[in-house]
């Protein structure tokens, strides 16, 4: 049997795209995730996918990252599938586990995915850095005169009047006023 493993990392993404791939490789069975690839805690379709899987089933998924982001939850999670006797197609990057040349292609994108991994998340950092020493970090100054409005209306001005005067919607000017 062929099972399906979709992931997308947030609720905001469709997997839509993911499924239909999967079907058209012959997935009769798809598991579904909206959960980070970072780490394996908390996946619990993944969990319920490898345990749905039997002796001679095939688990396909997309792309290596939409199954882990490091190489120590890709080999884990390869050898859960290995003990079950489970291979592992990926389609995008023409992964079959159950040869030799898979197996070498699935080790080495695996380092490869966890390399860029962090490097990305080294230049974040950078980023994160400069913008701090910068005085940046955590956001614009405040574009709106909250003290300003606030004192507006304590001086019995109307909502309509303080958004003109101080050029923001009337919606901000209730907002601020509690």
């Amino acid at each position: 049997m062929k099972i399906g493993y979709a992931r997308v990392s947030s609720i905001g993404q469709n997997e839509t795209a993911q499924v239909e791939l999967l079907q058209a490789q012959g997935a009769e069975e798809v598991f579904i995730e909206k959960a980070s690839g970072t780490s394996r805690r908390g996946r619990n379709k993944l969990d319920e996918a490898i345990k749905f899987a039997r002796k001679g089933d095939t688990l396909i998924v997309t792309r290596l990252d939409r199954l882990a982001r490091s190489v120590l939850d890709l080999h884990n999670i390869a050898g859960e599938l290995q003990a079950k006797g489970v291979d592992l197609i990926v389609t995008e990057q023409a992964i079959d586990t159950s040869t030799s040349t898979g197996k070498l292609m699935f080790n080495m994108l695996g380092a490869i995915a966890e390399f860029e991994s962090d490097l990305r998340r080294e230049r974040q950092m950078e980023g994160i850095a400069k913008a701090k020493a910068e005085g940046r970090y955590k956001g614009r100054p405040p574009s709106v005169d909250a003290d300003g409005i606030k004192a507006a209306l304590a001086a019995g001005h109307k909502p309509s009047q303080i958004a003109k005067q101080f050029g923001v919607a009337r919606s901000t000017v209730y907002r601020i006023s509690g």
